[in-house]
């Protein structure tokens, strides 16, 4: 049977990560019913728009495309996830997500990391012993569409990724089945052309666990 997903949102929502999960093997729960999410074996945080900033203890300088809602669903589910150490995965702004969850923050304007004219930047990273070693070795080419990055690492994360300005760029919970990814993988392919990794990669790897 393949390991159910979920992924808070609407049909016609996250149609890229819905095809990376499906094309992964993965069958996706995509709805806005937090009970169906008790079935399921894994959780997907996917991109989006900027976390409040008085969740990290800050004020408004930089943040935009604010989603509120989504701040507190998202934070209810990895509460309910990680309680039952069940595996989830943040990209991008899931990932930030995360790390607010754990009591880290954010730095809300980081230059050098946004898309260019809606076309994602692609930048080296150095990976650390982890998974991502193991798939891509010690640096790897990546995309970069996002304005803010960690700040303050949260609670019991550690980095497994940093780009060459030292924006951490994946993270992992010491303890937890608990990951995040700054880049996105759903819409990264091997290139030998520009040296872009197998995005899908990621997302097999994450999904070995929620089938167990």
């Amino acid at each position: 049977m393949k390991p159910a997903v979920y992924l808070y949102g609407v049909p016609g929502q996250y149609e890229n990560y819905l095809a990376a999960l499906e094309s992964a093997g993965a069958r996706v729960v995509l709805c806005r019913d937090l009970y169906r999410s008790l079935d399921c074996g894994g959780l997907l945080l996917p991109g989006g728009g900027d976390m409040e900033s008085w969740r990290y203890g800050q004020k408004n300088t930089a943040c935009r495309d604010l989603e509120p809602e989504r701040d507190a669903l998202e934070l209810e589910l990895l509460a309910d996830f990680t309680a039952l150490g069940k595996p989830v995965l943040g990209i991008c702004r899931g990932m930030q997500t995360i790390n607010v969850f754990f009591g880290g923050d954010l730095v809300q304007d980081w230059p050098g990391h946004s898309a260019i004219e809606g076309v994602d930047r692609l930048h080296s990273v150095q990976n650390a012993p982890s998974f991502l070693r193991e798939l891509y070795g010690e640096r790897c080419m990546v995309n970069s569409c996002h304005h803010q990055i960690i700040g303050r690492l949260g609670t019991g994360l550690e980095v497994l990724q940093r780009a060459e300005d030292g924006v951490v760029e994946a993270f992992r919970h010491k303890t937890l089945p608990v990951w995040g990814i700054q880049w996105h993988p759903e819409r990264l392919t091997a290139d030998c052309q520009t040296g872009t990794v197998d995005g899908l990669a990621v997302y097999r790897a994450f999904l070995s666990q929620a089938a167990l």
